[in-house]
């Protein structure tokens, strides 16, 4: 009875981890380096790779709830093994699965959608925790550099994905339906920053970068074409349901979601609150 979450050491994965303890489920977490997991005790981590399913066998005996990534390797590519990953837990006796989409609907989720298993897709929208790249720059210099500036998305608290994932798993009764799930307000780049200034005590600027400035960056920090591609269409014409706030997370878990300036507040010091010294403007 055990459930199985792949991409375990992510951004939402460590999310349905921790709900998953929190249900008294045992816990078993993917990874393709096991050494830097760093995971909570009671987690059974596991090595493997969602590219080459040949070697995921062991890791889904005796799962029964699979939170299973549809992007994966260094560069978040498409999975396109979604018929073997089909065929693995159908062999594994798997019972639910929840599908983590990569902001369009692809060989994975095809492959689950056609397989009779009970399947949910989670269609999370642009997380919280993505704003960290910009602390970077927002510590050295008080600024940030982005496309897309005024375009607004519903940016959800990846927690809150970690928890609609887990109570799906774990409870059921949503087999075959796809889930927005999104924060409670719509904020662009710019409104992010914004909150950012207030929550840090700090004046901050944005230097709006063009589309293609933004496509020259992603190639140098090593992303293919494909994905390239898709950050332009997600960031620069978000789908309906990236731009309307749903109330996906209250429904399924009980509970508001949390809001982006409730995220800034945990995470203040990491974009140099409180730094009176630092450099940037004033």
């Amino acid at each position: 009875m055990t459930y199985l979450v792949t991409g375990a050491t992510g951004k939402a994965g460590r999310h349905v981890v921790d709900h998953l303890l929190r249900a008294g489920v045992p816990v078993r977490a993917l990874t393709r380096d096991a050494g830097r997991a760093d995971l909570p005790e009671r987690v059974e981590v596991v090595e493997g790779d969602l590219t080459d399913p040949g070697g995921l066998a062991a890791a889904l005996e005796g799962v029964v709830g699979l939170h299973l990534l549809t992007a994966a390797g260094d560069d978040y590519a498409t999975l396109r093994t979604g018929p073997e990953l089909v065929e693995l837990a159908r062999r594994a006796g798997v019972r639910r699965v929840t599908l983590l989409w990569n902001g369009h609907v692809g060989p994975v989720e095809e492959a689950f959608e056609d397989s009779g298993l009970e399947w949910t897709r989670i269609e999370a929208v642009d997380f919280m925790s993505n704003t960290l790249a910009w602390a970077g720059s927002i510590q050295a210099e008080g600024m940030v550099r982005e496309p897309f500036a005024d375009v607004p998305t519903a940016v959800v608290d990846e927690a809150d994905v970690g928890a609609v994932a887990a109570a799906v798993l774990v409870r059921g009764g949503h087999g075959g339906r796809s889930y927005a799930v999104t924060g409670p307000q719509r904020l662009t780049a710019r409104q992010r920053l914004a909150a950012i200034a207030e929550a840090t005590g700090r004046e901050l600027r944005f230097e709006e970068l063009s589309v293609e400035q933004a496509r020259e960056r992603w190639r140098a920090a090593g992303h293919s074409e494909e994905v390239i591609e898709i950050l332009v269409s997600w960031h620069g014409d978000p789908p309906a349901a990236a731009s309307t706030v749903v109330p996906t997370v209250r429904e399924i878990t009980g509970r508001e979601p949390g809001t982006f300036a409730a995220w800034v507040a945990r995470h203040a010091h990491l974009f140099g609150a409180g730094q009176e010294g630092a450099a940037g403007p004033r």
